[in-house]
């Protein structure tokens, strides 16, 4: 439950919110690449957030087994040692969620493969999802049966961020 106690927080500078009060965020993987191995401009005040302790990104084996088998993909032809490098970084980030948590009855994406990042974003109580996902983004209409958790695409996120930056906090919507 967020502000529990449950959750195991990395040490923030003075600045940065309090653990409970942090929004929870879960990345679909297309997202991680952006960040941290496409390192695209424009998201990179996403990327400095978390850097900043000023959200939370959470995963579970399963999402970062993900990232790890993406990451290998031929067609990017990112060598060993720079996959190894792009996932720490990002493993190392991440507040790590149990696996194998029984998800309440969620609606099912079309595209199985994402199922994992909408499961771990309801049982770990993420406030946002950020997914570049046609199929996830559209689960976002079905936001009643997914509770309090918004699905957003990068830059919308970053526009709410920019937008109202004291107010984005978890169980809010800007």
């Amino acid at each position: 439950m967020r502000g529990s106690g449950k959750h195991s927080h990395a040490a923030m500078s003075p600045a940065s919110p309090s653990p409970a009060s942090r929004p929870r965020w879960v990345l679909d993987t297309n997202v991680v690449l952006d960040l941290y191995m496409f390192e695209e401009p424009s998201l990179q005040p996403l990327a400095r957030v978390l850097a900043e302790g000023r959200a939370v990104a959470l995963a579970n084996s399963a999402t970062l087994d993900e990232l790890a088998r993406v990451l290998a993909y031929p067609q990017f032809k990112v060598d060993e040692a720079r996959q190894a490098v792009i996932h720490a970084r990002y493993a190392a980030l991440v507040e790590r969620q149990a696996d194998g948590l029984e998800a309440p009855p969620l609606p099912q994406c079309r595209d199985r493969d994402d199922q994992k990042f909408i499961e771990l974003a309801v049982t770990a109580q993420a406030d946002w999802l950020l997914s570049k996902d046609k199929l996830v983004l559209k689960m976002a209409r079905r936001r009643g049966s997914l509770g309090d958790l918004r699905i957003l695409a990068p830059l919308s996120a970053l526009a709410l961020l920019e937008a109202e930056p004291t107010k984005v906090q978890p169980g809010t919507a800007p």
